[in-house]
């Protein structure tokens, strides 16, 4: 159906689309019903901005050993022309002939004027070369390493050169085929283009529009997915930090991870620092980056690398997560049943199995194990023993930050919390994960006149006994929950049901999840 002046065309996330003219960014996300969650960003490119492109000089070529890139020296030179007009065509090469100087892609025919003189060649140049000095035998050849050789180049000689995954080309053998090869535009020559929340926004015909991205997450990583699942768990990604070549989400900065997968950081890849200065935080690459000892890949971007590129700094994104994640914490046995059944994952029960069962705990912990594994033993207890708590992280929080990491509620929907001492009314309980040299516990949101009950004490560095917590059946005007003083105590939240303490003696474990406050 053609368009008409009273109509605009725009895409939403790769669909195209028919809008009355004066249609805003809002009208588009209703009528495509397109991922989005409300708040986050959405990416908009006008059409206009491709025109805008300069000459490509970057080119992706992928292989079923990764992915490199080559840059043309001269685009107007004439195998630069040559490529521009034929690379498609190289789509489907295998390699022909290798050796320890160069590997040659082919062979297939060219227009090149081949030469019979002695070429000199640096390591990773690019270049076309005819086999017999025969244009109908041409390959497209890469130097492996500084040498001197006749290959039937034209007179131009090199005309690109390796750029990123320099790796690659030396693992590639006669086995190895060109899967496909795609020019790269530099997004940041393009000036049309917005990230914005405003859905107000009048489009145009033939905006192209972004709504949330998508992940595949990497079965070689499950610990690092599984904290990509936590930091994601409300269908969002923040950008706190963006550069030219990443995006970063710092919420789960501090917490350890494993160190899993060893691979290239491709444009969309996702990575999480497993040491140093930047610990749990997790990267997105909007560009490729080399391989990295402390940077391990969970992930990579499936869907709405545009939207990667074009977010700004404080903003949040939509995301979708593949395969979905596995959630038993906190659930009953015959809420979970069901969906482990579907997807053909064997429930295993243990522990209590009452009809007031609460999965409190699992084994495999990370949804990609569960998935290998085809099954999962989940431990629950009486309801009872879970206690809905709720935090202040608007007054204390450094404080309710180093309550989460102690409990792993960063990471999980259930914490557990070992009771090591009651005496009166007061209930101490200390973390099994060892959290007094995670951060400092500085005084914050210290009581002045009175503690409530039910409230949730840190011992904070004024006093010894550091990092424990502490909480009080009834209100007190002279001690914290912890038996501190309150010069000592920061107090980070309440127990909603302090009522089930009551049947809690020493040594049992109570577990704790977090509440959403009304």
């Amino acid at each position: 159906m053609p368009i008409t002046s009273n109509e605009i065309s725009v895409e939403v996330n790769g669909e195209k689309y028919t809008l009355s003219a004066g249609s805003t960014l809002g009208d588009a996300l209703k009528v495509s019903r397109s991922p989005y969650i409300a708040g986050t960003a959405v990416g908009i490119l006008k059409e206009a901005a491709k025109e805008k492109t300069e000459t490509v000089t970057e080119y992706a070529i992928n292989t079923p050993r990764g992915e490199f890139r080559i840059e043309i020296k001269n685009p107007e030179s004439p195998s630069g022309k040559l490529w521009a007009e034929h690379f498609k065509e190289y789509e489907g090469k295998s390699v022909h002939w290798a050796s320890p100087e160069a590997l040659a892609f082919g062979p297939f025919e060219a227009e090149i004027k081949p030469s019979r003189e002695t070429g000199n060649f640096e390591a990773f140049e690019v270049m076309f070369g005819a086999g017999g000095f025969d244009p109908h035998n041409t390959h497209l050849i890469f130097s492996l390493k500084r040498h001197t050789a006749e290959y039937g180049t034209p007179e131009d000689g090199v005309f690109a050169e390796v750029v990123t995954g320099r790796k690659i080309i030396s693992r590639l053998s006669r086995e190895d085929t060109i899967l496909g090869i795609e020019p790269i535009i530099e997004w940041e020559q393009i000036s049309e283009k917005t990230c914005t929340t405003d859905l107000s926004l009048l489009l145009e015909d033939g905006n192209k529009i972004f709504t949330y991205f998508e992940v595949e997450l990497s079965r070689n990583a499950p610990k690092g997915a599984e904290n990509f699942y936590a930091l994601t768990r409300e269908g969002t990604l923040n950008v706190d930090v963006t550069t030219s070549s990443f995006i970063s989400d710092d919420s789960l900065k501090g917490e350890t991870t494993p160190y899993e997968n060893f691979e290239p950081r491709r444009e969309g890849a996702i990575s999480v620092r497993t040491v140093g200065y930047g610990l749990g935080r997790i990267y997105i690459s909007r560009e490729e980056r080399p391989s990295s000892l402390v940077h391990s890949i969970v992930g990579q971007v499936t869907k709405g690398i545009e939207l990667i590129k074009l977010v700004e700094e404080g903003q949040k994104l939509s995301v979708e997560c593949l395969p979905p994640q596995i959630v038993l914490l906190g659930h009953s046995f015959e809420e979970v049943e069901p969906v482990l059944s579907s997807i053909g994952v064997e429930l295993i029960k243990d522990g209590y199995t009452g009809e007031d069962a609460v999965i409190v705990s699992q084994d495999p912990p990370t949804t990609l194990e569960i998935l290998g594994e085809a099954k999962v033993t989940a431990y629950a207890v009486s309801r009872d023993k879970l206690i809905e708590i709720e935090l202040y992280p608007e007054k204390a929080p450094k404080s309710v930050d180093f309550f989460r990491h102690g409990l792993e509620l960063k990471t999980k929907t259930v914490g557990k919390l070992p009771v090591y001492m009651i005496y009166d009314d007061t209930y101490l309980f200390k973390t099994e994960k060892e959290v007094v040299k995670y951060k400092e516990i500085l005084p914050e949101n210290t009581p002045t006149d009175k503690v409530l009950g039910g409230e949730i004490g840190i011992t904070n560095q004024a006093a010894k006994r550091m990092g424990t917590i502490g909480v009080r059946l009834g209100d007190d005007e002279l001690f914290g929950p912890t038996g501190e003083r309150f010069s000592s105590t920061n107090i980070v939240g309440r127990i909603v049901n302090p009522e089930k303490l009551l049947g809690v003696k020493e040594g049992d474990t109570v577990y704790v999840t977090e509440t959403v406050r009304n």
